[in-house]
């Protein structure tokens, strides 16, 4: 069994009942193959070892420690098993989003209508591929969230303007129209608008609450490191950017009371991953959530 191999079935997780952290594992192999070859040479000169004495080679048949490595986190190990054997095992890419994502984009492909409206969709990119059409480049694609698959199609333009949300294994949230497909005789989604989840999270959000509790959020600090992006329109510059609102509760004899301060635009930040994190550690108790519907 060559290196190559054992590392697909690390990252299949066939090891995991040895070593939950795969990306250890993975580390190792290096170091697990060169302690094979030595414990190998070792046996065939066992004899000579065993007039010496146990001391002469027993450290050469120590076992050595794993590489240190943080573990893969969710994406990370499920595109490594995807990899490995061509489909997710352990779960799947839009588990860790499907929570947020259905408070906005509530329509699964399962539950999609025929309709000549735009529906609003969200899953995972798939078998992507970019072909030569008759009106230039398309892109066709599978769109997967966990309840179905349904094909998809993305003309140059879109292609142009979304070069980095369209690829395999990444999370997209479009506005998307069902047409007939002449070769399946089923259906396939025509893509009309794109957005990774920070960008969705801006158009589709109202505000980020924040519990406070005598004592407020960094908030010039945390604008700082996560400004709202600008974006050039054909109406003039747009703002990308979620507001803010600070929630404050009491508490006395039993008689509870709550309030909500909604910060002006300047408290405005960009709502990535990196940002959120940053504001649940600020917050009370680590509440802070985006609120979608009012």
């Amino acid at each position: 069994m060559n290196k190559r191999t054992v590392e697909a079935l690390v990252k299949a997780g066939a090891f995991d009942s040895l070593q939950r952290n795969r990306a250890a594992l993975a580390a190792s192999i290096d170091r697990a193959f060169e302690f094979s070859t030595a414990t190998a040479a070792n046996a065939n000169q066992g004899g000579l070892f065993d007039m010496m004495g146990d001391d002469a080679h027993g450290s050469s048949t120590q076992e050595p420690d794993l590489v240190e490595m943080l573990p893969w986190g969710v994406k990370e190990q499920l595109t490594h098993e995807k990899t490995a054997v061509g489909f997710y095992l352990s779960g799947h890419l839009f588990d860790a989003v499907e929570r947020e994502v259905r408070l906005f984009a509530k329509r699964k492909i399962d539950d999609l209508i025929d309709s000549r409206e735009p529906q609003l969709l969200a899953g995972i990119v798939s078998d992507l591929r970019i072909i030569n059409g008759q009106r230039g480049k398309l892109a066709i694609f599978k769109l997967d969230d966990k309840s179905a698959v349904m094909e998809a199609t993305a003309d140059e333009a879109m292609i142009n303007a979304n070069r980095h949300l369209l690829k395999d294994d990444e999370l997209v949230i479009v506005m998307a129209k069902m047409q007939p497909d002449r070769f399946s005789g089923g259906y396939r989604l025509s893509i009309q608008q794109v957005w990774d989840l920070p960008s969705a999270r801006c158009r589709f959000g109202k505000f980020l609450r924040v519990a406070v509790n005598g004592r407020a959020p960094e908030v010039a600090k945390l604008v700082k490191a996560f400004p709202p992006q600008r974006e050039m329109t054909e109406q003039g510059e747009l703002l990308r950017g979620l507001p803010v609102r600070f929630k404050l509760e009491r508490k006395v004899d039993n008689v509870a009371a709550s309030a909500e301060l909604l910060l002006g635009d300047q408290a405005k930040f960009f709502p990535s991953d990196a940002a959120l994190s940053s504001w649940i550690a600020q917050a009370d108790q680590g509440k802070a959530e985006i609120v979608y519907e009012i």
